[in-house]
């Protein structure tokens, strides 16, 4: 199979196919039995694995793992315009047509007449028009099209940044990290009792993380960037603490916590 692009042409006709299979797949009397029990909800996680896989795929450099995992990612399209289709909700050319409208929509200044003089400028009015759209759904509140299914960590990032538009955020980053140490203290404090109540804990964790994410946020730093860099570094520098363990005859169960922090520090001085 070539791996040269494919012409305009030939992507429409790939997608037809693509369509055509999946229609198959899912005809109730020749069809897959698997495809066939599957609804919205239940493939929304493979959705959610292939978009990760993608991701992993781009941060790999691997162009031909992420042209397949790019085909998997349409696959969950295809699928979910396939069940909305036999629900008579929207079929593939309405999804399509939706985000063409919507790009339109959002980009007066290529498709229409207006112009911005500055970046800025155009920033506002993306979001101006992201307000507008809000509306038109009866979300009227700022923070409504925040997904509650995001994952945690990238829902707090994006309802501090949505609130922070408005003006709801802290002047400097020094002021963040006072938090941090605020809600770090609370949490000392829940520790205290003889009893601990695990649901304020709990409470006050959350609090701590949401704290330290929002003072990434003013730092300008990805905390999920951040946090990944970190888990590498763990598991490179554990991997090596197993290898010396391992390659001196024992086992890493065995091994005492002293023992395995002197490792550790090796491991800082020689893994990245």
């Amino acid at each position: 199979m070539s791996s040269e692009p494919s012409t305009a042409n030939d992507a429409e006709t790939q997608l037809r196919a693509l369509i055509e299979v999946m229609a198959k797949l899912r005809d109730p009397i020749d069809g897959c039995a698997w495809d066939l029990e599957q609804d919205h909800a239940s493939i929304a996680p493979y959705t959610i694995e292939e978009a990760y896989e993608v991701q992993d795929a781009i941060e790999k450099n691997d162009m031909q793992g992420l042209r397949e995992e790019l085909g998997d990612l349409l696959l969950q399209v295809v699928f979910q315009a396939r069940i909305g289709e036999e629900a008579g909700h929207f079929d593939f050319a309405d999804i399509a047509q939706s985000i063409t409208d919507k790009m339109i929509r959002r980009h007066p200044h290529i498709f229409g007449d207006h112009e911005y003089r500055t970046a800025e400028e155009q920033r506002q009015a993306w979001e101006d028009i992201k307000a507008e759209e809000r509306q038109s759904k009866n979300e009227t509140r700022l923070l409504d099209d925040v997904a509650t299914t995001l994952p945690a960590m990238m829902r707090a990032f994006k309802l501090q940044k949505r609130a922070a538009r408005v003006g709801f955020d802290w002047p400097d980053s020094q002021q963040v990290l006072d938090k941090v140490k605020e809600e770090l203290a609370e949490v000392e404090a829940e520790l205290t009792p003889d009893q601990i109540d695990q649901n304020r804990l709990e409470d006050e964790i959350g609090d701590v993380l949401f704290s330290v994410i929002n003072l990434a946020r003013k730092l300008d730093i990805d905390p999920e960037q951040a946090l990944k860099s970190t888990n590498n570094k763990f598991t490179n520098r554990f991997n090596y603490i197993e290898q010396v363990i391992v390659s001196n005859g024992n086992k890493t169960k065995e091994t005492s916590l002293d023992e395995m922090e002197d490792l550790w520090q090796k491991a800082k001085s020689i893994t990245p």
